[in-house]
């Protein structure tokens, strides 16, 4: 080959420059999120209960709304009944969830942020006043 030199010294640079932000950032991780359930609805509860459990709705609590969305517009059904302690709840994402979780920008916005995704609840929705503090 006439200019193996070049070629091999060419794909060589490409490699590490390809490489470089992935050895850049090699052993660092990101900060764990915490989302703050500091709001006087909870610190008020002597037993902090959410509809279902803190791991069932970190990883499926779009799922939820959606059945919620879906119970509630196609059927007409307004209770849900928790599947972790048998409690029934009115299906509101504003009066159930919020009532609650009444932080947004420190609750739902700091996740949301973090993965990166912009969900479509606010899009019908009002999305709750927060008070200055």
């Amino acid at each position: 080959m006439y200019n193996s030199g070049k070629i091999i010294a060419g794909l060589a640079v490409f490699f590490i420059l390809a490489a470089l932000p992935f050895l850049l950032n090699l052993g660092k991780a990101n900060a764990k999120i915490e989302p703050s359930i500091k709001t006087p609805e909870i610190n008020a509860m002597p037993v902090k209960q959410c509809v279902e459990s803190k791991e069932f709705m970190r990883a499926e609590h779009m799922q939820l709304l959606n059945d919620w969305r879906d119970e509630v517009v196609r059927n007409g059904n307004r209770i849900y009944t928790s599947k972790s302690n048998g409690k029934q709840y009115i299906i509101s994402l504003q009066n159930t969830c919020m009532k609650c979780h009444s932080n947004k920008k420190e609750f739902c916005d700091k996740c949301h942020n973090y993965m990166a995704v912009k969900p479509y609840c606010w899009s019908c929705h009002i999305a709750p006043k927060e008070e200055k503090s």
